[in-house]
């Protein structure tokens, strides 16, 4: 049985409809104003109202709004760091936890550094090393004062390099804009509606994994196209690191076959000194 509150729903509804027009008018979609901004606060404004004038059936209720806690000054916001309890290194579930969060950590990482270097402008390239040993200082240094795993994300990162963000300093603006919001203006983050930000996600999302996307991978064959969709439902089905580990079996099994069947390629070439045998192995070998 579902259970659907009607002001959620209208707020995220009216969300995705905003932005999906909002890229349709060109005025718009060229306005120094972003898209999410306006959402977001459309979603107050339609919460206000439905608080104000709305039955109380319409009343969005404080589990679908964003909860951040309330300090009354710096003193309590800082008691709100929880530091850990060794004592539960002796707990054999703490080691598989922390296995697990640091694989999919790691994976979600090195999968998103691959997708902005495809939709950065400039097409550099991420040294994957240096930010997988930034994200473990990180998240050391994060778990230490009770915060949560970070990890390089896709969403915010195609949102940063549409926003015009170029360099490391977007990631590290972005970090110190959260930490002010949530120091200074706590209670206004509370009347944030989840569907409002589940609508940002949603149309983001979109945009990444489009129809066109399908597409391609669909033109390239069975080879790229069916360890694609068999890695798609399996996260889908199961979880993000289970969903990989089962990608990345498929995806080993067809580098296998198609190496089987063409595992290298001679060529003979003449030269000046007499003739060379060019041998080429398959990337995968070579890999």
């Amino acid at each position: 049985m579902f259970d659907i509150q009607p002001g959620a729903a209208l707020v995220g509804v009216l969300s995705i409809l905003l932005m999906v027009l909002w890229d349709k008018i060109k005025p718009l979609k060229n306005s120094v104003v972003p898209a999410p901004l306006v959402v977001v606060l459309l979603g107050v404004g339609v919460s206000m109202l439905l608080k104000q004038f709305g039955s109380a059936a319409w009343v969005i209720e404080a589990t679908h709004m964003v909860q951040v806690p309330v300090a009354k000054d710096f003193g309590a916001f800082v008691g709100f760091l929880v530091f850990p309890n060794f004592s539960a290194l002796a707990n054999p579930a703490v080691y598989g936890a922390a296995i697990t969060i640091a694989i999919v950590a790691s994976l979600e990482t090195l999968l998103n550094l691959e997708a902005v270097d495809k939709i950065d402008p400039q097409q550099r390239s991420s040294p994957p090393n240096r930010e997988l040993i930034a994200q473990g200082i990180g998240n050391v240094t994060a778990g230490l004062i009770g915060g949560l795993p970070m990890t390089s994300v896709i969403v915010r990162s195609s949102v940063n390099i549409n926003a015009g963000g170029k360099t490391k300093l977007s990631a590290f603006f972005h970090g110190c804009l959260l930490l002010g919001c949530v120091l200074l203006v706590p209670g206004l983050l509370n009347k944030i509606p989840l569907a409002a930000l589940g609508a940002i996600l949603l149309m983001t999302g979109l945009k990444l994994a489009s129809p066109s996307l399908v597409k391609q991978m669909w033109s390239e064959g069975k080879n790229q196209f069916l360890p694609f969709l068999i890695t798609v439902v399996a996260i889908v089905l199961t979880d993000l690191l289970i969903g990989i580990v089962i990608g990345l079996a498929v995806s080993i099994g067809f580098i296998l076959h198609s190496n089987m069947r063409r595992p290298l390629r001679k060529f003979m070439e003449q030269h000046i000194t007499g003739d060379v045998l060019r041998i080429e192995l398959a990337n995968q070998v070579s890999f």
